[in-house]
């Protein structure tokens, strides 16, 4: 199962309904976060995640709305009794900010980090699946991040099997390993290989082609759509996409569905960011902090 929380979805500045960016991804266990903004683990703490599953953050750029959550998370794990290494990744100059904020803080962290700044292309390998880093373009450095489950197994269709005269236990469990029992070969039984599931994250960054070739028919896609339209301007001056920019983006790549993120503080009705979007890609939905969405 890989569920998403929605832990904060405002730009920049926090706001009464929004916290700001911190996208945490769940498989099975292990959980990853894609940014960490201030307050992040505070909504970890109402979330029915935990913070201590933590395998990796993945920070996008070093503007403070997306980095500042993560001396505080990393102490509070540290209090709370963490002894697992955790994997830190981050743009070009990344290692010199988390130095710069563990310093600050002037706490200990009783566990190792590996603090790792990452390209364009570069590979994360966990147990269940990895994530690609890739470039973007907003006015500093910064990368988006896509999520990629390992190959499943085929669906095992228990009914036939049982009707085949084989017994739950071990007949099936030798079946899923591959072996032939009573006669019964394997592909009779299951299914072909599932694709693994792909989420990704744009990170900050104006529309570019990047996102849609990492996104090419991904389960998800999670934009940012800072402004509407009818500030484009703003758009384009601050590195920022529009709605429509994140809905073209769905679009051409084919994904399931998106949910648009980072909307500013100025659109106190989003049915404005909203409709924008589903103007151009119908299956959009406009991102709420604690949300919680299962990729199936």
């Amino acid at each position: 199962m890989v569920d998403i929380l929605f832990a904060g979805t405002g730009a920049s500045v926090p706001s009464r309904e929004r916290s700001l960016p911190c996208i945490a991804v769940r498989m099975n266990r292990d959980i990853i976060l894609f940014d960490c903004g201030e307050g992040s683990q505070r909504q970890l703490m109402m979330s029915p995640f935990s913070f201590m599953r933590i395998k990796a953050a993945f920070i996008s750029h070093l503007h403070g709305d997306h980095i500042l959550g993560l001396p505080g998370l990393l102490q509070t794990m540290s209090m709370s009794g963490r002894r697992d290494d955790i994997l830190l990744v981050g743009p070009k100059g990344f290692s010199d900010a988390v130095g710069c904020l563990i310093s600050a803080c002037r706490g200990d962290v009783s566990y190792g980090m590996d603090v790792i700044e990452a390209s364009d292309g570069d590979t994360f390998v966990f147990k269940e699946f990895i994530v690609k880093a890739f470039g973007v373009s907003h006015d500093v450095p910064a990368l988006g991040f896509a999520f990629q489950e390992n190959d499943r197994p085929g669906r095992f269709n228990r009914a036939k099997a049982m009707a085949m005269g084989l017994e739950p236990g071990p007949d099936f469990s030798r079946l899923q390993k591959g072996e032939t029992v009573g006669g019964v070969r394997p592909e009779e039984i299951i299914g072909p290989v599932r694709k693994g599931r792909r989420i990704v994250y744009s990170g900050d960054t104006v529309r570019c082609p990047r996102i849609t070739e990492m996104a090419k028919d991904a389960d998800v896609l999670i934009h940012e759509a800072t402004y509407s339209s009818k500030d484009s301007s703003l758009a384009k001056e601050h590195g920022h996409s529009t709605a429509a920019d994140a809905a073209r983006a769905a679009k051409e790549a084919s994904v399931s569905v998106l949910f648009v993120t980072h909307m500013s503080n100025r659109y106190t009705d989003l049915t404005v960011i909203e409709n924008e979007c589903r103007d151009i890609f119908h299956n959009t939905v406009v991102a709420k902090d604690l949300m919680l969405f299962t990729v199936r």
